[in-house]
């Protein structure tokens, strides 16, 4: 997914089940900021606050997209039906009041 990004991001915003350092260091080789944090085992990762504290917004999506069972469940077999459901729940997210 990163190789498909239309620009370099500033920051690269993940949760634990990405916090190798391999991946941190493709982050890195790419030019951004990895905003990932460390697992319990590892060591603590230098990271801004500002950053950190807002990464929470990605986990909550995470966490109402998971609500749609298709979503959660991985029903759909193909990766382009799986993000066209993930479009339709982050769309009924985004526009639900």
């Amino acid at each position: 997914m990163l190789d498909s990004l239309p620009a370099i991001p500033l920051w690269v915003v993940a949760d634990k089940g990405y916090a190798s350092n391999a991946f941190r260091e493709r982050i890195w080789d790419m030019a951004a900021r990895p905003a990932i944090p460390a697992k319990r085992r590892d060591g603590a990762v230098a990271c801004p606050k500002w950053v950190y504290r807002r990464r929470h917004l990605v986990e909550n999506l995470w966490a109402r997209l998971k609500e749609w069972r298709a979503v959660a469940t991985r029903y759909e077999k193909t990766a382009t039906s799986f993000l066209a459901v993930i479009h339709i729940a982050a769309a009924a997210d985004w526009i639900k009041p």
